[in-house]
């Protein structure tokens, strides 16, 4: 019956449903439970021990939620304390950091690597720390690009003044001559094409999101929780701190699926 649970993950907003979109194709039989801190979004510029109250909080109500693994599907919440909920849960724990920097490592030919990510995530340092303990010859270049959130959660990706934020941010990159981008923040995939566009086909851009469902497969079927072929009945449930309605209009059009997302009011902390 474990192997029946839901996989759980959490994010300040819309940014892990990219990770979702990439369990769904990897786990198709996997059924998912999501929350969307929408009402405390952003979490980039809030502090650390802020975001891990927040994320601690958030996991604790998607235990009551019949699942058997945790996703901590949002950079900012991962640098702040991904030990510390591996710490306080039962189930198997994981980020989204260190299975994009395996990926980085993998194509970076120069071993010069951008890291993108929340202001609270950059200056965690989490991404160099991992970076350097694999391969610590690696050069690395990293921005801060806060209102790349903003920008996605108000569903104005396709604004003409988006191209020219994402040209400021990302001008000291393109100076560096980086072949690799690590996107270090699960809303700025839902941007890849302006950040593409932009530092040119040369860079590749790492989304950790493929890596993570990859995680996420190796552990389940090491721990033989993968949910059976066809017995998924294909119930997803997704929970939201603030109104719906933003949520649902990009979620729908991100995972290309039906979404109806309830909303929990999360008491203060």
């Amino acid at each position: 019956m474990e192997a029946l649970k839901s996989i759980a993950l959490l994010d300040s907003g819309v940014g892990g449903l990219t990770v979702v979109k990439e369990i769904f194709k990897q786990l198709p039989d996997e059924r998912i439970v999501y929350f969307g801190d929408t009402a405390r979004m952003p979490y980039g510029p809030r502090p650390q021990e802020e975001v891990q109250k927040f994320s601690m909080q958030i996991i604790d109500f998607l235990q009551t939620q019949y699942v058997k693994m945790v996703i901590v599907a949002c950079n900012s919440a991962s640098a702040a304390g991904l030990p510390y909920y591996q710490g306080n849960v039962k189930y198997p724990v994981i980020g989204v950091i260190e299975p994009g920097v395996r990926a980085a490592l993998s194509y970076t030919s120069t071993k010069k690597i951008g890291v993108i990510g929340t202001a609270g995530t950059i200056n965690s340092r989490a991404y160099e720390e991992c970076i350097r303990g694999l391969d610590p010859a690696v050069e690395i270049v990293s921005l801060a690009c806060p209102l790349f959130v903003l920008i996605v959660e108000n569903n104005l990706i396709g604004a003409k003044e988006t191209k020219k934020v994402a040209e400021e941010y990302l001008r000291p990159l393109k100076e560096a001559g980086i072949d690799v981008l690590i996107l270090g923040c699960t809303h700025y995939p839902l941007m890849a094409e302006v950040i593409q566009e932009v530092m040119g086909p040369e860079v590749r851009l790492i989304s950790s999101a493929e890596e993570t469902a990859r995680e996420a497969q190796e552990i389940l079927n090491e721990k033989n929780l993968l949910n059976p072929s066809g017995n998924n009945s294909c119930h997803h449930r997704f929970f939201v701190s603030a109104s719906p309605e933003n949520f649902v209009e990009i979620g729908e059009k991100l995972i290309n699926m039906k979404v109806k997302a309830y909303q929990v009011i999360l008491p203060a902390i």
